[in-house]
C-alpha cells in the first residue's frame, strides 16, 4: 500500500497503480481483426472473378489518365512515410516519445512478420492463397511497409486524433491505388496486409502494454470536493466483483462514502462472456452487451434511484460524476453490513429468510429485476436488517421472464444455504404459491450466475428438490415449460463436426466415378447386401425385446427401429437410437426409469460383445495364414492406445468425475434390470441373438458389397474392419457417425489389402445401404409411430 496526498491535505490510502496495462479492448480488437482477415481471405477465394474484372477496370482507368496517375502516385508514396514521421515528431515535442517507441517496435515487428509470412506462403502448398495474394504475378504476397506502417499507425493510436487519422489513411488509401494500378498489389493482398498490420499492432499494444490512464484516489477525492463532500480520508478496499475500484471515504462530520469508480478500459472485461450469454439464451435483457462509460454510468444511477423509490432496503446513491475523460464515479452512503455469504448457514433463520423475500418483493412489484441474487449482494447490517446492493447490474421495467429469473435464482443460492424445503417455504410464505410455479420451469443451471452454477456442481439434487417441494405446494399448477437456451455448445460442435465431416465424405466421393459404380456393381451380392441391411433392424428390434421384460410387439418395434434410422440424419449415431428407444418404452407404459435402464442395459451388453467379437476376429484373423490381413500389431498397437487413454481419463479427477457421473446416470439401474432379464430363459436367448445378429448383419452386408465390386477379403478381416470402424462412429459427434465412419471403414479395408477406388466404392454402397436408404422408411415408419401415439 501507498499513501498520495490530495488537494486539502487528504490521504489516499491506495496500492501503486501500475505504470502500464495490458487492457482487454486491445486483446479483443486482435481477435476481431483474425476474424475479419479470415472472413476476407474466404469471400475473396470465393470471389476470384469478380476481384479479377475489377483489376482490370482499374488498370483501364489508370491508362486512360496517366498523368493523374503519376501524380497520385508521386503523392502516395511519399505521404506515406511522411505523415508517420510528422506525427512522431509532435507526439516527441509534446513529451510522448513513449508511444513513439511503441509504434516504432510494431513497426519493426510488422516489417519482419509480412517477410516471413510472404516467404512461408511463397513456400507453402498453399496455392489458391498464393494466386490470389500474388495474382501468380512476381510480387510479394504481403506489401512489407505498408504492412509496418499499418501497425505503426495502430499502435501510436493514430485513430483517436481526427486530423491524424484523416492525412494518414488518405496516404495509405493513395498507395494502395498506385500500386493497384500499377499491378504491384492485388486488392486481397492490399486488404489482408492492412489487416495484418493492424493484428501486429494490437498485438504489441496488448504485449507491452498501454500507459495506465485511470484516475489515482486523488482525483476520486478531488471529484467527490466538486459534489460539495467534505473528504478527510479514502482508502482503497476490495474491487467488486466486476474489478471496479471502490473506495472508503471518510467525511469531515464523521460519516463515510462507499464510493465506485468506473474505469473506461474495464467495460469491455468479460464481454466474450457476455456475448456467448447473449448469443447462446433467450432473454429480455435490455443491457448491450459492450457498454460505454455514460451509458454504464447512468444505468446504475438509474436503477439505484428506482430502488430507492421502490422502498427497498439498499444503499442510498449521493452523488455520480466523471473523473476526466476516463472514469466515472458513484456515490453511496456507508452502511456497516456484512455479506450473506460470510454468514453462517446456523444463523440464516426463517425471519431473515422472510427479510430477504420480502425486499425481493418489493422490486418485483415496481418491475425491478437484480439479477444477481447472490450471498455477495445479500448484505445484513448490525441491526439484523437485509440490505441489496450491487444495483449495476439490474434492469428496470422487467419483463416477466427476468422477474421470475430473479426467483429462480434466490430459490436456488438460499436452497444451497438452508435446503430447498425451507427455501420453498420461506418465499412461499412471501410471494405465493403462483409466484413460484411460474418461476419453477426456470430452474435450470443455464438460468444461474456462474457462482451459483459453480456450487451446484457440488451438491446433489437441490434442483430436483426445489422442483419437488414447489409441486407439493401447487400440484394443480400447469405452467408451459421455458426453453432458455437458442442452442446447446453439443449442438455447436456437431455442426462443426457434420461440415468438416461432409467434406471428408464429398472429398471421398470425388475419387469415385459413381457411374462406374452403378454399373459394375454385382446386383446379386448388392441384393443380399440390402438383405442383410435389414436384418440389422430385425436384430435391434430382438435386441430391445430382450432386455425389456414386459411384452412389445415385434414389427412395431421394428418399426421404431427404422424410426431411429432417420433420427440419426440430426443427432450422433450414439444418442439417437437411444433416445427413440427410451421415448418409445415409456409410450408403451413402461415407466422412465427402468425405460432407460433396459436401454441402457442394452447398450452396455451390446458394448461387452462388440469388444469380445472384436477380440475374436482379431485373434483369428492374425492367426489365419491363408488371409491377407494381419492386425496383431495394429490391435496391440490399438490396444495400447485404448489403455492409455483409459489411463488418462481415470488420472485426471475432472474427467474421471465426469465419465463417473454420465456411466451413474445411464447405468444407475442396469444392473436390477439385468437380473429381470436373467429371471427369463426365453428372454436372455431373444437378447443375446439379437445382439449377435446386428453386428453379423452389419458385417455380411460390408462383406457382400466388397464381394459387389470384385473384392476378396476373409469374413473375420471384413469384421474387424467393420467393428473397428463401427467404434470411432459411435465417438464422432456428428449424425450416424458421418465422416468418421466413412473414412475409418475406407483405410481399413485399404489395410486389408483391397485397392482405394474398390474400398471407396464398397464403403459407399455399404453407407447407402444401411444409412441413406433407411432414411425415407424412417421417416414413414416415424410419422406412423407419432400419429398412432407410439412415439
Amino acid at each position: 500500500m501507498a499513501e498520495s496526498r490530495a488537494d486539502g491535505g487528504v490521504y489516499v490510502v491506495e496500492p501503486l497503480l501500475p505504470q502500464r496495462l495490458r487492457r482487454p479492448s486491445d486483446l479483443l480488437r486482435f481477435f476481431a481483426t483474425l476474424m475479419v482477415l479470415g472472413a476476407v481471405i474466404l469471400l475473396a477465394l470465393v470471389a476470384k472473378q469478380t476481384l479479377n474484372g475489377l483489376e482490370q477496370d482499374v488498370k483501364v482507368g489508370a491508362e486512360m489518365v496517366p498523368l493523374l496517375s503519376r501524380v497520385a502516385a508521386f503523392i502516395g508514396s511519399a505521404a506515406v512515410l511522411i505523415v508517420p514521421a510528422a506525427f512522431a515528431v509532435e507526439r516527441v515535442f509534446h513529451r510522448d516519445g513513449l508511444r513513439v517507441a511503441e509504434g516504432l517496435i510494431a513497426a519493426i515487428i510488422g516489417m519482419a512478420g509480412s517477410f516471413l509470412l510472404g516467404q512461408w506462403i511463397e513456400a507453402s502448398s498453399l496455392t489458391d492463397l498464393r494466386i490470389l495474394l500474388t495474382g501468380d504475378r512476381e510480387i510479394e504476397p504481403l506489401n512489407t511497409l505498408l504492412t509496418s506502417v499499418i501497425a505503426y499507425t495502430t499502435a501510436v493510436r493514430i485513430a483517436r486524433r481526427p486530423t491524424w487519422r484523416m492525412l494518414m489513411w488518405t496516404s495509405i488509401a493513395l498507395y494502395i491505388l498506385t500500386y493497384f494500378s500499377g499491378r504491384q498489389i492485388t486488392l486481397p493482398s492490399a486488404i489482408v496486409t492492412v489487416l495484418v498490420g493492424m493484428a501486429i499492432g494490437y498485438a504489441t499494444l496488448y504485449g507491452v502494454g498501454s500507459p495506465n490512464t485511470r484516475p489515482p484516489g486523488s482525483a476520486v477525492v478531488a471529484a467527490l470536493r466538486k459534489l460539495s463532500f467534505s473528504p478527510v480520508s479514502a482508502r482503497r478496499i476490495e474491487d467488486d466483483h466486476q474489478g471496479s475500484r471502490r473506495y472508503a471515504i471518510g467525511l469531515v462530520d464523521g460519516t463515510s462514502l462507499d464510493v465506485t469508480v468506473l474505469d473506461r478500459d474495464r467495460q469491455v472485461a468479460g464481454l466474450p462472456y457476455r456475448l456467448w450469454r447473449r448469443i447462446r439464451l433467450h432473454s429480455e435483457t435490455r443491457r448491450r452487451a459492450i457498454r460505454s462509460l455514460r451509458a454504464e454510468l447512468e444505468r446504475e444511477a438509474l436503477m439505484a434511484y428506482a430502488a430507492q423509490a421502490a422502498g427497498a432496503s439498499t444503499p442510498r446513491l449521493l452523488g455520480t460524476s466523471e473523473i476526466g475523460t476516463e472514469a466515472a464515479l458513484l456515490a453511496y452512503e456507508h452502511i456497516e453490513t456484512r455479506p450473506l455469504d460470510e454468514v453462517p448457514d446456523a444463523e440464516i433463520d426463517d425471519a431473515l429468510l422472510a427479510q430477504i423475500w420480502e425486499q425481493v418483493e418489493l422490486l418485483q412489484i415496481q418491475r425491478l429485476a437484480h439479477r444477481r441474487l447472490t450471498g455477495d449482494s445479500i448484505h445484513i447490517d448490525r441491526a439484523g436488517r437485509v440490505v441489496l446492493t450491487d444495483a449495476r447490474s439490474g434492469e428496470i421495467a422487467a419483463g416477466d421472464l427476468l422477474l421470475r429469473l430473479d426467483i429462480a435464482q434466490l430459490l436456488t443460492y438460499l436452497a444451497l444455504r438452508v435446503g430447498p424445503e425451507r427455501s420453498v417455504r420461506a418465499a412461499a410464505a412471501v410471494m405465493g404459491p403462483d409466484a413460484l410455479a411460474a418461476a419453477m420451469p426456470l430452474l435450470q443451471r443455464i438460468a444461474l450466475t456462474r457462482e451459483t452454477r459453480a456450487a451446484l456442481s457440488k451438491a446433489k439434487n437441490v434442483l430436483t428438490g426445489l422442483r419437488d417441494h414447489i409441486v407439493a405446494l401447487k400440484p394443480q399448477g400447469k405452467v408451459e415449460e421455458v426453453r432458455l437456451e437458442r442452442f446447446r455448445p453439443r449442438t455447436l460442435i456437431t455442426i462443426i463436426a457434420s461440415t468438416v465431416a461432409a467434406y471428408v465424405v464429398l472429398s471421398q466421393l470425388s475419387k469415385v466415378d459413381l457411374y462406374k459404380v452403378a454399373t459394375t456393381a454385382n446386383w446379386a451380392w448388392s441384393g443380399l447386401a440390402l438383405i442383410a441391411s435389414f436384418c440389422s433392424f430385425v436384430a435391434a428390434a430382438l435386441m430391445l425385446r430382450g432386455f425389456v421384460p414386459e411384452r412389445l410387439p415385434l414389427w412395431r418395434t421394428v418399426l421404431v427401429q427404422f424410426a431411429s434410422s432417420f433420427v440419426k440424419l440430426v443427432a450422433p449415431a450414439a444418442v439417437g437410437g437411444v433416445a427413440i428407444n427410451t421415448r418409445y418404452l415409456q409410450k408403451r407404459g413402461i415407466s422412465p426409469a427402468l425405460a432407460v435402464a433396459s436401454v441402457g442395459a442394452s447398450q452396455l451388453i451390446m458394448l461387452v460383445f462388440h469388444i469380445a467379437l472384436l477380440l475374436l476376429f482379431a485373434y483369428i484373423t492374425g492367426s489365419a495364414a491363408a488371409t491377407s490381413f494381419t492386425p496383431s500389431r495394429g490391435l496391440v498397437v490399438a490396444m495400447l492406445a485404448i489403455a492409455l487413454l483409459v489411463a488418462v481419463v481415470l488420472g485426471v479427477p475432472p474427467l474421471r468425475r465426469i465419465v463417473t457421473v454420465r456411466m451413474r446416470t445411464l447405468f444407475s439401474n442396469v444392473l436390477p434390470r439385468l437380473l429381470d432379464v436373467l429371471q427369463s430363459p426365453a428372454k436372455m436367448i431373444e437378447a443375446s441373438v439379437g445382439t449377435l445378429m446386428i453386428t453379423i448383419a452389419f458385417v455380411a452386408c460390408l462383406d457382400a458389397c466388397v464381394a459387389a465390386f470384385g473384392g476378396q477379403l476373409s469374413f473375420t478381416a471384413v469384421a474387424v474392419v467393420y467393428l473397428t470402424a463401427n467404434a470411432i462412429g459411435s465417438a464422432a459427434p456428428t449424425p450416424g457417425g458421418l465422416g468418421a465412419v466413412e473414412y475409418a471403414l475406407t483405410l481399413g479395408l485399404v489395410a486389408a489389402g483391397l485397392e482405394w477406388d474398390l474400398a471407396a466404392s464398397a464403403v459407399l454402397l455399404f453407407r447407402l445401404l444401411t444409412f441413406w436408404l433407411p432414411v425415407l422408411p424412417g421417416w414413414a415408419a416415424f410419422t406412423y409411430l407419432q400419429r398412432h401415439e407410439a412415439l
